[in-house]
Order: C-alpha cells, then sequence, then structure tokens
C-alpha cells in the first residue's frame, strides 16, 4: 500500500477531538499516531470511554490524580498504567470537565519499523508489535513521561495526523475488552479484517 510522505500528514486540529467519544473513535480509524524519531502506526482499533455516563470510565467518578489529563483540554494524551503491567494510551475528548477519552488500542505500523521492533524485541510477528493498549504504547515509547503531552501541537514529540486515508465507511462495532461494567455498551470499532486488530469477538454494524 502507497503512503503519503510523512511531510504531508496534516496534523489533526483540536476541533476534531471536541466531541463526544463515540463520534471521535471511529473516526480515528486509518489515522496515524506518530513520534518523532520516525515511528509511525495506522490506528486500526479503538474504544470510546465517556466520564459520567460510562461507569467503564476511569473518569466515571470524577477527576483524580491519576485522571486529571482526561479532565483538561481535549487533544492531549492521557496515559495510565494498567494491571501493573503496562501503559495505556488515549486521546483526550469533549470539553474541559468532562472526562471523555478514546483509548488506543491496536496500530499497524507504517514507517520507523526497526524502531518499532527494537522496542518490542522479544516479538516475532509484526503483526503482535502494537496489537493490544499496551503492546501500542511501548512499540510507539509512550510512558507516563508523556501524558498530557498536546497532540496537536506535537508536544513532547507526538501526534496523531491525518495522511488522506479515510476511517473505513462499515467498521466493526462490538463491545469493549477487559471490563467489567457496561459491558452492553458497543463502543469498540475496528478495521475489517485487518490483522492488527487485538481482539476477536465483535459484529459488524
Amino acid at each position: 500500500m502507497e503512503h503519503a510522505p510523512m511531510s504531508d500528514w496534516t496534523t489533526l486540529p483540536r476541533a476534531f477531538y471536541q466531541r463526544h467519544p463515540t463520534v471521535v473513535a471511529p473516526e480515528l480509524l486509518n489515522k496515524l499516531l506518530v513520534r518523532d524519531d520516525g515511528r509511525a502506526g495506522r490506528i486500526v482499533e479503538v474504544e470510546a470511554y465517556a466520564g459520567s455516563e460510562d461507569p467503564a470510565a476511569h473518569s466515571y467518578r470524577g477527576m483524580t490524580a491519576r485522571t486529571a489529563t482526561m479532565f483538561g483540554e481535549a487533544g492531549h494524551l492521557y496515559v495510565y498504567f494498567s494491571y501493573g503491567m503496562h501503559w495505556g494510551s488515549n486521546a483526550v475528548c469533549g470539553e474541559v470537565g468532562q472526562g471523555w477519552g478514546v483509548l488506543l488500542r491496536a496500530l499497524a505500523p507504517v514507517h520507523g519499523l526497526a524502531l518499532i521492533r527494537a522496542a518490542r524485541p522479544a516479538i516475532r510477528r509484526d503483526t503482535d508489535l502494537a496489537s493490544g493498549p499496551g503492546r501500542l504504547s511501548q512499540a510507539m515509547g509512550i510512558t507516563k513521561a508523556l501524558d498530557g503531552a498536546d497532540l496537536v501541537r506535537n508536544d513532547r514529540g507526538v501526534r496523531i495526523a491525518c495522511d488522506g486515508t479515510a476511517p473505513p465507511p462499515e467498521p466493526v462495532v462490538g463491545p469493549r475488552i477487559g471490563i467489567s461494567k457496561a459491558v452492553e455498551f458497543a463502543w469498540r470499532w475496528h478495521v475489517p479484517g485487518h490483522a492488527h486488530v487485538s481482539g476477536r469477538g465483535s459484529r459488524s454494524r
């Protein structure tokens, strides 16, 4: 597949994120998570989380020290530690104080593959390099040091961009993975048939 040069990629504007996460999430599919060291990957799987209207969200019960970034300005990166093992990467959405975000669940490397492989040295298959939230963060060098980074301004060398590739017209949608509350919410989307998607058992809609 041909990719436009990185110099032609357009960073997503603040307004893109200033909407409900269930609107932002499917539109993030096929966008590019970019690091300034040359690593980049196409986002192929996402989940939406919506603050006080979503019992599965970290922000459901209000702001804490851990979730402060989620309640800030849209277009920032919210990074959290999960299961005492790995980092999760989220794009903050909505207005200040709402605690909304989109979890980046999986991406397909498109640039800087050698660096991505070096960040995940034990992985044998490229389809497993960034398939899952923790793997994605490790592959892209995302840790707590990037919590609060402004994705619109390439703050701390991280942004989300578009190379002209549209989201899939009919993404696969289904329940979110690894949660015990609001399991009935069909707030997970992924690119149909993509080898880098982390989860299974979704349905088309």
